[in-house]
């Protein structure tokens, strides 16, 4: 898996008593299973991620595929959760981009430490400042692509035990698995699943185009552009892409 230091697939020594560190395989499952019970298309990403939260000892959880430009956000298991997901996507910068470049998973059992502002500096000032100390991005997809990641936030240090982390790499399985066996066209006449969660991606590639027509510039310095506004005001690139698309903000303009 490359393990560097701040990564850690070790031992948690309090095993924090929780989730799915001293169940067996077969709850394991059989809560997953309970989770999707009766979940549509749409719903699933979501219900994995409240499932990833209630079996493992972490606080929050957030999915995202691989886009053009910056990561799509499918679901979260809470506003938290949600709004780092974001910040990583708007910074381009945390364990998720990395696990989107290389494919193999970053487990970082404690934010604070030095190394960790090394990799990540913008991130980790941000994602302490929320109160997280924990991150574990992993990937989905296959050994040869990665797709997307499921990303788990705790807001103590620590590392997770190897049950545990077989328990997070079995709902990203799963998740992997809900995500590319949904139908892509439309089902029972209506619009493409995919569609209602990537209205937020797209309201940003709409900013994005609106953002080259103001300034005359290719859509990488416009991403920029947008990126470089979100951080300097403390807000996610989507909020921005908002206010652009809705003619709320102008980037030709003082």
């Amino acid at each position: 898996m490359g393990v560097r230091p701040g990564d850690d697939p070790g031992v948690d020594p309090e095993d924090r008593g929780r989730g799915a560190g001293h169940g067996a395989s077969e709850q394991v499952a059989e809560t997953i299973a309970e989770g999707l019970r009766g979940a549509g298309p749409a719903a699933a990403p979501g219900r994995l991620c409240a499932v990833a939260v209630a079996l493992l000892p972490v606080d929050g959880a957030s999915v995202s595929l691989r886009g053009d430009g910056m990561p799509l956000q499918l679901a979260a298991s809470g506003p938290g959760a949600a709004r780092l997901g974001q910040l990583q996507a708007t910074l381009g910068d945390g364990p998720c981009r990395n696990v989107l470049r290389t494919g193999r998973a970053v487990l970082v059992r404690d934010l604070a430490a030095a190394d960790c502002a090394d990799r990540w500096p913008v991130f980790v000032q941000q994602a302490l400042g929320a109160g997280v100390r924990a991150v574990y991005a992993l990937p989905l997809g296959s050994e040869d692509t990665c797709v997307g990641t499921l990303d788990l936030y705790r807001d103590t240090p620590g590392g997770l035990t190897a049950r545990q982390l077989r328990t997070a790499r079995l709902v990203a399985g799963v998740m992997t698995v809900a995500l590319m066996d949904l139908p892509h066209g439309p089902p029972d006449g209506d619009g493409p699943w995919l569609s209602g969660l990537a209205a937020d991606h797209d309201r940003v590639h709409q900013a994005v185009g609106m953002i080259m027509v103001q300034l005359g510039i290719g859509a990488d310095e416009a991403l920029a552009r947008l990126r470089g506004d979100a951080f300097a005001h403390g807000r996610t690139a989507l909020e921005v892409a908002l206010d652009v698309v809705f003619h709320r903000r102008r980037f030709d303009s003082p």
